[in-house]
């Protein structure tokens, strides 16, 4: 199975979350190694293209020319100023404050004259055409001509032009204050409006800072995980050399016919319930033409599994006995494996068949909770999923050799105390009968 993991570069997820944090650590590892031998394989195929002219040569891009050099102080050091902290600075607030208000005040003057400009237009226009009008009134009634003193007309009109030029005066002044009024008006909003925008720089630099934190807790977890995964290659190797001293490898499948027992014997084998009273006899299935699925799909097609593959390789029974371990349980949910280990201490443990794999999950008892480890059976050994690269002859073999081996060296799991069955008839029950 992973095998086919590594062939795909993909794991169910149901799979994956059957995983403890270790296991799924070396198989990351173990499909990062995939991965580098790919790449290199695929680098040499390039290289050798390249020799014998499939490929293009890569060109190197010519050095730049470009330079920068650093201004250095009296002390030879790089020059470094920060405003607000030299000699007669002002504090950055004060010159935040005198830069807003200075630019708030030039933009509202920019504006004020500008409305000035179209003020003076109109003012000037309204009483230009004012004036032309009221000489054209007179010269249409010409009155001028009626009246026998000419002097008194054109006094007339000097009164008429002063009257107009002090109202083209009163005018203006009041266009003068209202467009000072405008100008105040315009330099407050505008201070508010630089502001705000102030406030909202600062806001970004906070979340500028924050940022800047959640990365570096992000690199601070990327770390850990390189140290666990530098753990998990560490216990690779530890158990690769401990499996080669205690001579536990696969291989070993030939044991089964060195017992000397045919079929007829294990036909004869007794199968361990719970309770008084001597062993009931167990009779084994009589060989049929199985094709296994990929997976499990259904309990029945699990039940028959087993039968057909795994009683014949005498799994669950003690070693040279006609009796089924005291840690074998049958098809049982994660649930009722915890809920079997809670009233048991620490190093408790049992087997189940699992409906994930063709194979089986050891749950085991921690101080505080519980790990579930998953036994891949698929082939013609016994071995963890992606924690443990020893491979075992039986599931006999992998429970004891763990009895004296840790699991894990992050976690220490040492299996010390199995749980037996807590029902009758036992879990285990519809696999042999």
């Amino acid at each position: 199975m992973l095998q086919q993991i590594l062939h795909d570069m993909y794991i169910d997820p149901e799979l994956l979350a059957e995983l403890s944090d270790v296991q799924k650590h070396i198989l990351f590892y173990k499909m990062r190694e995939e991965q580098l031998r790919r790449w290199k394989e695929w680098e040499t195929w390039e290289s050798l293209a390249q020799d014998k002219g499939l490929r293009p040569t890569k060109t190197k891009r010519a050095a730049s020319d470009k330079h920068i050099q650093w201004l250095l102080g009296a002390d030879g050091e790089v020059w470094v100023w920060i405003m607000g902290e030299g000699p007669g600075d002002k504090p950055y607030e004060a010159i935040s404050e005198e830069l807003i208000a200075e630019r708030a005040r030039l933009q509202a003057q920019r504006e004020a004259e500008e409305l000035w400009r179209q003020k003076e237009a109109e003012i000037t226009k309204k009483f230009r055409d004012a004036l032309a009008n009221e000489k054209a009134r007179i010269l249409a009634e010409k009155w001028k001509v009626e009246m026998e003193d000419r002097k008194a007309a054109k006094v007339l009109e000097e009164r008429i032009q002063e009257e107009f030029k002090r109202k083209e005066e009163e005018e203006r002044k009041r266009g003068e204050e209202q467009i000072r009024l405008q100008e105040e008006q315009r330099a407050k909003e505008l201070y508010w409006t630089l502001k705000q925008a102030q406030l909202h720089c600062q806001a970004s630099e906070k979340e500028e800072r924050e940022w800047e934190e959640q990365l570096r807790r992000s690199k601070a977890a990327d770390e850990e995980r390189s140290r666990r995964a530098q753990r998990a290659r560490d216990e690779y190797r530890r158990h690769s050399l401990r499996a080669i001293q205690k001579g536990t490898v696969a291989g070993l499948s030939s044991m089964f016919r060195e017992l000397g027992q045919s079929h007829e014997q294990e036909a004869r084998l007794y199968h361990h319930l719970p309770g008084p009273g001597p062993p009931q006899p167990l009779a084994l299935p009589v060989s049929r033409t199985w094709e296994r699925p990929l997976r499990p799909v259904s309990r029945d097609v699990i039940v028959r599994w087993f039968k057909e593959e795994q009683l014949p390789r005498r799994a669950g029974f003690e070693r040279n006995t006609k009796f089924i371990a005291p840690w074998f349980h049958g098809i049982i949910s994660r649930e009722d494996a915890e809920d079997l280990l809670k009233n048991m201490t620490e190093g408790a443990f049992l087997v189940r068949v699992s409906e994930k794999i063709w194979g089986y999950t050891l749950s085991y008892r921690l101080q505080k909770g519980f790990k579930h480890f998953l036994v891949d059976a698929s082939g013609d050994f016994y071995s963890f999923l992606g924690v443990d690269p020893n491979r075992h002859a039986t599931l006999t073999d992998l429970i004891d050799f763990h009895k004296e081996e840790i699991i894990t060296v992050s976690g220490g799991e040492l299996l010390q105390e199995p749980c037996g069955q807590r029902d009758s008839p036992p879990d285990y029950h519809p696999l042999f009968e």
